[in-house]
């Protein structure tokens, strides 16, 4: 909504001295939301005055029809001689009052304007157009041509109201009263503390029985109809400016005297308006369903299919209104037409005007539906006053017969269905206790009644709520209105005490620790938003049962194509990956660790918290249980080179490798042993996927995979060739961990190493090999670390070697040789009769 400062003035005697920028400041206070204040006519400086078209001569050798005209400018150029200026347009004659700027004028965009040769001719100054002055579209593009009623030489500056500010604020769904100058008021002049002159307190007949015949047949969808007829319009009667600059001041284009009148009162009253020619109209206006297919074109000349929860106006002949959006073509006001023969004007001369109240979730529908949002639109959609019905068709009218020379016909037509107004009870320390501070009683009454409600009772108070506000339904919402009057800077600010000494939990410490490790190897953490459409999972390959594929949905997610809750990082972490590689990055490293939500077996339902007390330990209990599991993962995804080239060496590209030793370096920093063996899941390649094992209460889990994505998953989600990527349970690998970690234990005493190669059949895994070493070689084993796999004619068809390295250490002596040769021997003999492992070249 685009309010212009000149015309606040005219409902609140505002101070003087405020600016634009200070009124924003109360509106903002108040709980608007006003973007930006607009300083037009800014830089813009004087002579710019009224001229009349004395001559034009038409220039030719030119690409372009040029004209050199003698412009009538009175004494504003201190001769009073003719002013000659070059013009390219040709909307304007001889004859016309023109906008003519001056030699030593300044236009908007610091456009100094001084006498120069072209075309052949010297032009003094310009005559010009809205465009040139910043006034907005006026609908023709052209020079701006004046009423000849306005004096030769007269300043343009005032005439044209160039000079203003123009508050734009963002009205927010609940506050549908401030899309008119008459709720911005209201609050302008609360936040005051000023008496508003109330433009919708008109004189208004009394409804009889001999005003224009309408019937309505769905008093759900419109509770209130009014309608009004004017006759003998001037047909070529136009818009003041005035008027014509205030609607661009708001932002809309003048087009009609009588369109001009109903959007003007619309802006003024949040009142919209639609005005039918008299003589289209056929027999009685009725309000209806449509007919499920029915067809109907609207003013902008499309033709449409209307739905059955359509609401439209009729006449006999059909619908002649699209209701609460947009009228009909077969009954639009008639543009004025000249007969260049006799100079005769013809177009509308009568007119009805309805103004009707339409239930907001109907028009809100239709206007989705059809992709077909109007200024109507948006103010049904979030309430209008239906009491200023009356009132917006009595200001048209009015309108219309003073600028259009009309005579307001005596029937008044207004056809309401039963209601009564609303009523809200509410203690009267209601506020006080949302807000966690006192009002008291009177602050509260009085604050209630400056928004237009009528207040009853003492300790108990019953609020009838006024008809702008349908936002106002509950006792919250009046204990909002009170806070927001009283000052959202006004409320107590109390921190809330810290327990001494506790510091970060064991799951906030780990989640540091991870981020840390993974940052020092060199990965970037990427952050993705929790969302998922449920296609990703087909393009992961994941089976049809899998867990991971049962989602919790999202009652308003933020896009239709991401409707559910991530059960994996992994999709949001390839898109990160797959944008940076798309943009040069072909070198990525990337982390990210976050929540993951797990659907319930059977939804709970979720309470609603009370805001005017603490809940309750069973409330939030009843809401923790009603809220899917959030385990906490860890995920990393790399591609492209690990290591760079360079004079150091040749560099390496990133593989499954690095993805498991990511895995490692988080069970490192969980203090636990994390067990990597061959897998097969979902995205991962069958033959370079590796599952990741804990042991949790003596039993084996597997708490994720890491690898080498596979190929036709690559392919589905624009991935890079040979993406790599690990997944990982973070909170089972806490608890792997236990909750304390342990350090380890530095020995002063020697290492004694001992290296061993092992030939087993090609499908043994390593790890299993190494789980039987480890075993076999007791206590005294510090760490076993594979670092050759080899096959060849050497070990044999199906056969693989596999190279350990084995440092032993006491913690109480220094060990023999031949101490660490018998624990070497006897790490051999387990693994040769777990795994069938021999001793190569034995």
């Amino acid at each position: 909504m685009r309010v212009p400062l000149s015309w606040l003035r005219e409902y609140v005697d505002l101070p003087a001295g405020e600016t634009g920028r200070d009124v924003a400041a109360k509106l903002v206070d108040a709980g608007l939301e006003v973007e930006t204040v607009e300083q037009l006519g800014g830089g813009l400086k004087g002579p710019l005055v009224v001229g009349q078209v004395l001559t034009i001569e038409e220039l030719e050798g030119f690409r372009k029809p040029i004209r050199f005209c003698t412009v009538d400018v009175g004494q504003a150029n201190g001769t009073g001689e003719p002013q000659e200026i070059v013009c390219g347009a040709r909307n304007f004659a001889v004859g016309d009052k023109v906008v003519v700027v001056l030699p030593g004028a300044v236009l908007p965009g610091d456009f100094a304007i001084a006498a120069r040769k072209t075309y052949g001719r010297t032009s003094h100054g310009m005559i010009c157009s809205g465009d040139e002055l910043g006034m907005g579209d006026d609908g023709t593009h052209g020079i701006i041509v004046l009423p000849h009623e306005h004096e030769v030489g007269t300043d343009a500056i005032e005439l044209l109201q160039l000079v203003d500010e123009v508050l734009d604020i963002d009205i927010t769904p609940d506050r549908g009263y401030c899309m008119s100058m008459r709720g911005v008021a209201r609050e302008a002049a609360t936040a005051y503390g000023l008496p508003l002159r109330d433009p919708a307190l008109l004189d208004v007949p009394q409804p009889n029985s001999y005003g224009y015949p309408v019937k309505v047949d769905d008093p759900a969808g419109c509770d209130r109809f009014t309608a009004r007829t004017v006759t003998g319009l001037d047909p070529d009667a136009r818009s003041p400016i005035w008027l014509t600059r205030r609607l661009q001041k708001a932002g809309m284009r003048p087009i009609s005297l009588a369109v001009d009148i109903t959007n003007y009162v619309m802006l003024e009253l949040g009142q919209p308006l639609h005005a039918y020619d008299r003589s289209s109209v056929e027999g009685t206006i009725g309000v209806r369903r449509a007919e499920q297919g029915e067809k109907f074109t609207t003013l902008d000349g499309v033709k449409r299919t209307l739905d059955a929860e359509d609401l439209v106006i009729t006449d006999n002949s059909g619908p002649i209104g699209l209701a609460g959006v947009m009228g009909g073509a077969n009954t639009e006001i008639a543009d004025s037409v000249t007969d260049p023969q006799t100079g005769q004007v013809t177009g509308t001369t009568d007119v009805v005007i309805e103004a009707a109240h339409f239930d907001s979730v109907s028009i809100s529908r239709t206007a989705r539906r059809l992709k077909l949002s109007s200024e109507a639109s948006k103010r049904f959609e979030r309430g209008v006053d239906p009491q200023a019905a009356a009132a917006a068709a009595q200001r048209t009218v009015d309108l219309l017969v003073l600028l259009a020379g009309g005579t307001a016909e005596a029937g008044v037509t207004e056809v309401i269905a039963p209601g009564a107004p609303r009523t809200i009870a509410m203690p009267a320390d209601h506020p006080d206790r949302v807000a966690g501070m006192e009002y008291g009683r009177e602050t509260v009454v009085r604050r209630l009644q400056e928004i237009g409600c009528d207040v009853y009772g003492q300790d108990e108070l019953v609020v009838t709520v006024p008809s702008w506000r349908p936002d106002l339904a509950a006792p919250n919402d009046l204990a909002e209105e009170v806070i927001r009057l009283e000052g959202y800077g006004n409320l107590p600010s109390t921190l809330p005490q810290v327990p001494s000494g506790r510091g970060l939990t064991a799951r906030q410490q780990l989640h540091r620790r991870v981020g840390r490790a993974l940052a020092g190897a060199g990965y970037v953490e990427a952050l993705s938003y929790p969302f998922i459409g449920e296609g990703v999972f087909d393009q992961l390959q994941l089976p049809a049962h899998d867990v991971a594929r049962q989602v919790v949905k999202l009652v308003n997610p933020i896009s239709d194509e991401e409707p559910a809750l991530r059960t994996t990082l992994l999709p949001g972490l390839l898109g990160a990956l797959r944008r940076n590689d798309s943009r040069g990055s072909h070198d990525l490293a990337l982390f990210e660790t976050g929540s993951v939500f797990r659907a319930a077996a059977q939804p709970g339902v979720a309470v609603r918290l009370p805001v005017d007390r603490r809940p309750t330990d069973e409330e939030i209990a009843t809401l923790n249980a009603a809220l899917p599991a959030q385990p906490r993962y860890a995920a990393v995804v790399l591609a492209g080179a690990r290591e760079q080239a360079g004079w150091w060496g040749k560099g390496r590209p990133a593989d499954w490798a690095d993805a498991v030793q990511a895995a490692r370096a988080l069970a490192v920093e969980a203090g636990t042993e994390l067990v990597v063996r061959q897998g097969q899941y979902g995205p991962w390649h069958p033959g370079r996927c590796a599952e990741l094992v804990v042991t949790l209460g003596g039993v084996e889990q597997v708490i994720g995979h890491a690898g080498e994505l596979h190929p036709r998953v690559v392919k589905a989600m624009g991935l890079p060739a040979r993406t790599s990527a690990m997944e990982i349970d973070l909170d089972r690998l806490a608890a792997a961990g236990g909750e304390a970690l342990q350090a380890p234990r530095i020995s002063s005493f020697p290492v004694a190493t001992q290296d061993v190669a092992l030939i087993v059949d090609a499908s043994v895994p390593a790890s299993s090999v190494e789980a039987a070493l480890r075993k076999g070689a007791g206590e005294l084993l510090e760490s076993l670390r594979l670092f050759d796999v080899f096959t060849g004619e050497q070990v044999g068809e199906g056969k693989k070697s596999l190279a350990y390295a084995l440092r032993f250490r006491a913690t109480d002596r220094t060990l023999t040789a031949e101490e660490s040769t018998a624990a070497r021997d006897a790490a051999v003999a387990l693994a040769g009769e777990r795994t069938g492992a021999v001793l190569r070249g034995a």
